[in-house]
C-alpha cells in the first residue's frame, strides 16, 4: 500500500478548449500552460496545475494524486496493475506511475511536478461573533470578479459498487473512511467519504466520495476558494456571465460541513466552489449515517440534476 499525500489534479477531455478555458477562468482559475492538445489551469496555491483538459470528445479521464517522496513513487510502481515509473511529458514535468481503479478510470501517482510561487489574493477579514477586532476602522469593499480557486480538494466518483471502489482506494492509496452512509441496513453502503492518511496531521474531511449509481462516472469536482465572501463573489460573477448553468447552492453540507456552490462546465461536468471544511487526523473513527442524513444543514435540497448526474 502507498499513502498518497493529497489530490493533485483532474484530467478531463473536451471538444472546445477555448470554451473550457473561458469557463475555468470565470470559475476562478488561471492558465498555467496550453499546448496544441491540452489546457492546464492552476489555482492560487503553489501547484503548477490542478485541472487538465485534453482536446477530444467530452469525457472524464482520471485523477492525479501527489506522493511525498521518491521512495513512495518506487513503492507505487509495485502496486498491482501499476505502470513503471515514467517521466511526465507535460508542462510542469515530474515523474509518475499510473494504474486503473475498478471502474476503469486512470489514476496517476505523481512526484516532482514544478511548484511555482503562490498567486496573490486580496486580503480579507471579518468582524464576526465575539471577535470584532479583525478589521478596525476600515470599511470592507470587495472587488467584483471571479472567485480565487486555491486548489482541488475532492472528487465524487459514482459506481454500481461504491464499497468495492472505496476498498480499492483504501488498499492501494491508503484512504481512510470518514463518513459511511447506508440504505436500510449497514451492509447496504451507498456512500463512503474518505480522506488521506497523514498520521497526526489534520486533513480535509474527504478527498473522495464513492457514491452508488447505476453506471460509473464522475459526479463532481470540489475546488476550495479562500472564504465565504470569495465564494459569494464567484457565484455573483458566474450568474452575471449569463452563459453557465447553476446546479445547486449556496448551502452548507452536513458531511464535511463546508459551504458549497455548484456549476456546470460547457461539457456538462459539475464543478464546485467550497470553503470551511471539517478536518480529521488518522485517529478519527468513521461515522455511520442512514442515507436520509446525506443532506445540507441549510440551503435548498439537492436537485435531481445533481443527485443523478454522472459524467462518464
Amino acid at each position: 500500500m502507498v499513502k498518497v499525500h493529497d489530490i493533485a489534479y483532474v484530467r478531463l477531455a473536451a471538444p472546445d478548449l477555448d470554451a473550457q478555458e473561458q469557463f475555468l477562468t470565470d470559475f476562478g482559475m488561471v492558465r498555467a500552460a496550453r499546448t496544441a492538445s491540452a489546457l492546464y489551469m492552476r489555482g492560487t496555491d503553489a501547484h503548477h496545475h490542478l485541472h487538465i483538459t485534453e482536446q477530444g470528445p467530452a469525457r472524464f479521464v482520471g485523477l492525479g494524486y501527489s506522493l511525498a517522496s521518491e521512495d513512495d513513487l518506487a513503492a507505487a510502481a509495485q502496486l498491482p496493475g501499476a505502470s513503471a515509473i515514467e517521466q511526465i511529458d507535460e508542462p510542469g514535468g515530474g515523474r509518475r506511475v499510473w494504474l486503473r481503479e475498478p471502474n476503469g478510470y486512470r489514476i496517476e501517482l505523481v512526484h516532482g511536478i514544478a511548484t511555482p510561487a503562490p498567486l496573490p489574493v486580496p486580503p480579507s477579514s471579518m468582524n464576526i461573533g465575539t471577535d470584532r477586532s479583525a478589521r478596525v476602522g476600515v470599511a470592507k469593499r470587495l472587488a467584483k470578479g471571479p472567485s480565487h480557486v486555491k486548489r482541488l480538494g475532492h472528487c465524487v466518483l459514482v459506481s454500481p459498487n461504491p464499497r468495492a471502489t472505496f476498498d480499492w482506494f483504501h488498499r492501494n492509496l491508503g484512504f481512510l473512511e470518514s463518513d459511511i452512509f447506508y440504505a436500510g441496513a449497514r451492509d447496504r453502503q451507498v456512500a463512503i467519504f474518505g480522506r488521506v492518511d497523514r498520521g497526526a496531521e489534520f486533513v480535509d474531511h474527504h478527498v473522495i466520495l464513492c457514491a452508488g449509481g447505476e453506471r460509473a462516472g464522475l459526479n463532481h469536482l470540489g475546488f476550495e476558494v479562500h472564504d465565504v465572501d470569495d465564494l459569494l463573489l464567484g457565484h455573483d460573477h458566474l450568474r452575471r456571465c449569463e452563459r453557465y448553468q447553476h446546479v445547486w447552492g449556496i448551502g452548507r453540507h452536513l458531511s464535511g460541513s463546508h459551504v458549497f456552490d455548484y456549476w456546470m462546465d460547457p461539457s456538462q461536468r459539475i464543478h464546485e466552489h467550497w470553503t470551511d471544511t471539517d478536518t480529521l487526523d488518522a485517529a478519527g473513527e468513521p461515522n455511520w449515517h442512514p442515507i436520509e442524513e446525506l443532506r445540507s444543514q441549510w440551503g435548498d435540497p439537492a436537485p435531481l440534476t445533481f443527485i443523478k448526474h454522472v459524467s462518464a
